[in-house]
């Protein structure tokens, strides 16, 4: 068995494409790896489609290395390699369905120039508002209260517990990055809410209410993103992402182990 064949081959800069064709490839590859990755995707999923992307344009032997935090991605053949790194991640399925469907439109035919004016205009596109992820947190709360079977007196503290969690994590999000901070003042009030509804009000069972307002910051992507990531064998990222999650469960504990500690 001959071990060089299985050998990386470093070329001289292919000159047979254009440069320009190459920096547009380059740029919508990019583009979408990044879109991808601010928005919860895996990291497989990330490396699995700017390499169709490449390799739908011509472009051959794009090697793309991708973390929870960074994506290295390089045209051996064309000597481009740009490094880009992540500081604000969510959990936004839309935005990679959006980018799935336009990787599988590149695959069908689509034209460069109008992948490129399609990445533009899902850059400009504005992202959810705060009243409505406010509304859809309170919309969760009231669910899952339903869910677990809570006492309909209950209906209103979840719902509100549930929109006020929200608000709070959106809110100090604004002012620091520090994501323990923002799960942990959250389920602080959430928990004080239901505290001083079943205290002062009609409330029947804290507990649930509790339950069901926290839902809505609980990191369930990530943990099944952390759970695939690490079947893939991306182990780096499943560890990352696993670590992530875990801070996060028990910045919401605290905040509301801290309330049940004062009464």
């Amino acid at each position: 068995m001959n071990v060089l064949n299985d050998m990386e081959i470093i070329d001289e800069p292919n000159d047979d494409l254009k440069e320009s064709y190459v920096r547009d490839v380059f740029f919508v590859a990019l583009n979408c790896g990044k879109l991808l990755l601010e928005s919860g995707a895996e990291t497989y999923r990330i490396e699995d489609t700017m390499m169709r992307i490449s390799n739908s344009y011509g472009i051959s032997n794009p090697q793309v290395f991708v973390t929870p935090t960074v994506i290295i991605f390089s045209m051996n053949e064309h000597a481009l390699t740009q490094t880009v790194r992540i500081d604000e991640r969510a959990n936004d399925l839309g935005m990679v369905d959006v980018i799935n469907n336009l990787s599988r439109d590149i695959s069908a035919g689509m034209p460069l120039k109008s992948a490129i004016r399609k990445i533009e205009r899902i850059h400009e596109s504005l992202v959810f508002p705060l009243w409505l992820m406010v509304l859809t947190g309170g919309m969760v709360g009231f669910m899952f209260l339903l869910l677990f079977d809570g006492a309909l007196i209950d209906l209103p503290a979840a719902a509100f517990g549930g929109a006020l969690g929200v608000f709070i994590m959106e809110g100090i999000l604004r002012f620091t990055k520090v994501k323990f901070f923002t799960e942990f003042f959250a389920s602080l009030f959430i928990a004080l809410t239901a505290l001083l509804y079943v205290t002062y009000g009609p409330g029947a069972n804290m507990d649930t209410i509790i339950i069901a307002s926290v839902m809505p910051l609980v990191p369930g992507v990530l943990i099944t993103n952390a759970i695939r990531e690490m079947i893939r064998g991306h182990l780096l990222a499943g560890i990352m992402k696993g670590a992530e999650a875990t801070l996060t469960a028990f910045a919401i504990g605290a905040g509301v182990a801290l309330v049940f500690m004062i009464i």
